[in-house]
């Protein structure tokens, strides 16, 4: 596997070097990988480049990018389009250039890829990981309420250290990322790219870590990175629940339809055990219409709409079976129970199948390799 390390560096002459000769003693340990370098340089005005350009000399897997300084997110899409499409590589890296990451635990990140993680997070807030003892009760809190606000306002409750910049990531996950459409330039961009990763299904890893404060050098947080970043959750937070909201909506339309076809149905001397599928499969075609129209209508999906139908079908089946099976089951056990009771119950369910099967399977948002 062909993994490329990224590093971003601003005013980092003092550390780089050190840095890149480490790693290549760690890179004697992955003699089955394809090790490589690539620093992300905003064009320092301390000569970080130049020590660069000296180890690459000196290494062949050493390589330099520069730029104009645009904030850490910006650095690290560049890089990444660049070892994706550039160097070719199979997983990439995420790590600082201020020693506050540990080249020795690089072999361990690697060796969970090769255990089949999609994102492997080097991760200070999971059994083993540590924070430095000297981090005084101001900047605890900062790193504590940062990942509070990523993991119950972005949602990413499950991943315990959501802020970590020293990550490993396989580039067939990241090619269904839209880097460029991230629109964040600072810190943002670690949260931002783990909700992408996450909401694409990749496989999340987190391998306990010691982080350390630098020694050398100044931090490059600044208050409007802060700011960026719960600017950044919240938008995740809204974007999510505009499209929850949006389906609830529909969702409560269609049971009003089918409650209606069912009570009509019942009316017209149907048998209950008929009716009962025939107003599911009227509510599932109106919530679809409705759905493919307005929920997801400025989503560009990856299928035509033809093949878009086959797959609701198939949904709509299964959702059936689950309702249906919910109505009879009901019907068995609470006989006495108004029956249009059984079936507003039956609904719910079926429901949640039917949003997440036509979210994430029949509506799925197109993706595409970034370029």
């Amino acid at each position: 596997m062909k993994i490329v390390i990224i590093i971003p560096t601003y005013n980092e002459r003092k550390n780089i070097g050190t840095l890149i000769d480490e790693l290549q003693r760690q890179f004697c340990k992955m003699a089955h990988h394809e090790m490589s370098v690539l620093v992300v340089d905003d064009n320092s005005p301390d000569g970080t480049a130049e020590i660069v350009l000296n180890r690459s000399e000196k290494y062949g897997n050493i390589h330099l990018l520069t730029g104009e300084k645009a904030g850490l997110g910006a650095a690290y899409i560049r890089g990444m389009v660049h070892a994706l499409n550039g160097m070719k590589a199979d997983a990439v890296f995420e790590m600082d250039a201020d020693y506050s990451h540990k080249p020795e635990d690089v072999p361990r990140m690697v060796q969970a890829l090769d255990e089949g993680a999609d994102f492997v997070i080097g991760s200070r807030y999971v059994r083993g990981g540590k924070i430095p003892d000297e981090w005084g009760m101001h900047r605890k809190m900062n790193s504590r309420v940062g990942n509070f606000v990523a993991r119950y306002v972005a949602g990413l409750n499950k991943v315990r250290d959501c802020t970590a910049g020293f990550r490993a990531i396989r580039s067939s996950l990241l090619r269904k990322v839209d880097l460029k459409g991230l629109r964040v330039q600072g810190y943002a961009f670690q949260v931002a790219l783990l909700h992408e990763a996450v909401v694409n299904g990749g496989r999340v890893r987190e391998i306990p870590v010691e982080f350390i404060d630098r020694t050398v050098g100044e931090s490059k947080l600044a208050f409007s990175d802060i700011l960026e970043f719960v600017i950044n959750a919240w938008w995740i937070r809204y974007q999510s629940s505009r499209t929850f909201l949006k389906f609830a909506a529909v969702g409560a339309s269609g049971i009003v339809v089918n409650l209606g076809c069912f009570s009509i149905l019942l009316k017209l001397d149907l048998n209950k055990y008929i009716a009962s599928p025939i107003a599911i499969e009227l509510s599932i075609l109106w919530n679809f219409l409705f759905n493919n129209c307005w929920t997801f209508g400025s989503r560009e999906t990856c299928t035509r709409f033809s093949v878009r139908g086959i797959k609701f079908n198939l949904v709509s089946v299964l959702a059936l079976g689950i309702s249906y099976s919910s109505f009879m089951l009901l019907n068995l056990l609470f006989p006495q129970v108004n029956p249009v009771v059984h079936q507003g119950a039956s609904i719910v369910p079926a429901t949640l199948v039917n949003y997440f099967l036509n979210s994430y399977w029949t509506f799925r948002k197109r993706t595409e390799n970034v370029s």
